[in-house]
């Protein structure tokens, strides 16, 4: 198996497993409700500052990768509101993008 075809099995299983999480999760709990709670616990906003920087980084790479500036915007909007369900769609469409024996080199330098 080549890595382009590892990296779109882990990525494909990232996105189901943390989907699988979040629907679980907002059927049993209502972040609206318990925001003023979780966003007392000091490890909390640690989490979401160290969640959106992160989120920076990788938009960081769309901004190289897109060309249009509609398509960088739209990406920065999945990105924030879905995080790393986002994240896991973007790779996915770029590694689908990628034609026969193109590798890592082409997924990270091609723009499209």
């Amino acid at each position: 198996m080549n890595v382009i075809t590892a990296l779109k099995i882990i990525f494909s299983v990232i996105l189901v497993w943390i989907s699988f999480q979040v629907i679980q999760t907002s059927l049993e709990s209502n972040l609206f409700k318990q925001w003023d709670f979780l966003g007392s616990i000091p490890w909390m906003r640690a989490t979401l500052w160290d969640f959106y920087a992160n989120l920076f980084v990788i938009y960081l790479w769309v901004l190289y990768k897109e060309r249009s500036f509609a398509i960088k915007t739209l990406w920065l909007i999945v990105l924030f509101c879905l995080g790393s369900i986002g994240t896991c769609i973007y790779m996915l469409i770029q590694l689908f993008k990628l034609k026969d024996g193109e590798g890592l080199t082409e997924l990270i330098n091609n723009k499209n």
